[in-house]
């Protein structure tokens, strides 16, 4: 029992980004719910939601039942980050902004823009269906999350934030197409995803918009 569990968490690249992008983004999520003041079911609904929406859109567009409702140990592992979101929560004043959620959004960034781009390039889609679903899988639990939180997603007017998970989709598919394995390709797109996310972080980058660029009038 215990050998299957391992084998089933950690036996190819898109089970271990998986494991970690479902802890990584439920504890994101459930940490944004904390900040509202939501009660205990409300932070579990908006953790669980971050970590899943993203990767059952995914499996819709390729034509599969969700994962989520395949595999008890996909609701554990989600559990698993809302737990450890109240557990930050009782020892940080702040813990949605604290580096150590930061850097766990930036590695959910990562985990889930690869294993979308590993599912979509195994559903033989094309280049920009590779980058598409790679990004909706990283993005689409955060933009589900901010509704629930009953804000526009911050994806949409603020932060570099979608634009690693394009960068990181791209670089998958380059590397697939150069003939690098599945595992080192999947090191590689989440290897420029997380990077350019902690680098936007740090450096405070953002995409200009249309008054930035002085072309209409503030």
């Amino acid at each position: 029992m215990g050998q299957s569990l391992l084998a089933a968490l950690f036996g190819d690249p898109f089970a271990v980004m998986n494991t970690i992008g479902l802890i990584a983004f439920a504890l994101v999520g459930s940490s944004k719910a904390i900040r509202e003041e939501f009660d205990l079911l409300g932070i579990t609904i908006v953790g669980l939601a971050m970590a899943f929406a993203g990767g059952a859109t995914r499996d819709i567009l390729v034509t599969r039942v969700p994962l989520a409702l395949q595999s008890p140990i996909e609701i554990g592992l989600g559990l698993l980050g809302v737990g450890l979101a109240i557990a930050l929560s009782v020892v940080l004043t702040a813990p949605d902004t604290h580096p150590i959620t930061l850097v766990a959004d930036a590695i959910g960034l990562a985990a889930f823009t690869t294993t979308g781009a590993i599912v979509a390039t195994e559903a033989s889609v094309s280049v920009f269906g590779v980058v598409v679903i790679a990004t909706i899988n990283a993005v689409g639990g955060g933009v589900f999350a901010d509704i629930l939180l009953d804000r526009a997603p911050f994806i949409l007017f603020d932060d570099f934030y979608a634009s690693c998970a394009v960068l990181g989709g791209s670089a998958y598919f380059i590397a697939a197409v150069a003939g690098v394995s599945g595992t080192t390709a999947a090191g590689i797109c989440a290897g420029v995803t997380v990077v350019t996310r902690l680098a936007a972080v740090t450096y405070d980058w953002s995409l200009p918009t249309i008054q930035g660029l002085g072309l209409v009038e503030q």
